[in-house]
């Protein structure tokens, strides 16, 4: 019983870090590469390139592409994940992206493959 305690506790606190973590602008991914981060801006274009491999949705967050500072990303497999078209629903919406931020071609991104790494602001 108190390795069960301890263990809950344990998760407990981790879950509380991680949940009261602040967020960032997308204007801001860039200097945390590599770090698991909830970036918080609105969602300026996407685009489903459904003929690419792995069908990736592209969102871009800060502003409208090639200008964007930060992409996440949706490979097909997750896409059937969301009860919506992601590049139409979140598109001019206020988004909360989770997940590590990575780097493609220059710019920091993070892959979602699960419809609770992304959150619309209210």
């Amino acid at each position: 019983m108190k390795k069960h305690t301890t263990l809950l506790l344990a998760a407990l606190i981790t879950g509380l870090c991680c949940w009261s973590q602040s967020s960032i602008p997308a204007s801001e991914a860039a200097k945390h590469l590599n770090e698991k981060q909830t970036v918080c801006d609105k969602v300026f274009g996407g685009r489903y390139m459904e003929n690419a491999k792995d069908a990736p949705t592209l969102l871009n967050m800060g502003a409208a592409y090639p200008n964007n500072p930060f992409t996440f990303v949706v490979f097909l497999e997750d896409r059937k994940k969301f009860s919506y078209k992601p590049e139409e629903f979140l598109l001019n919406k206020e988004v909360c992206v989770t997940g590590e931020i990575t780097e493609f071609k220059g710019k920091p991104q993070i892959i979602v493959s699960d419809t609770l790494q992304v959150v619309i602001k209210k």
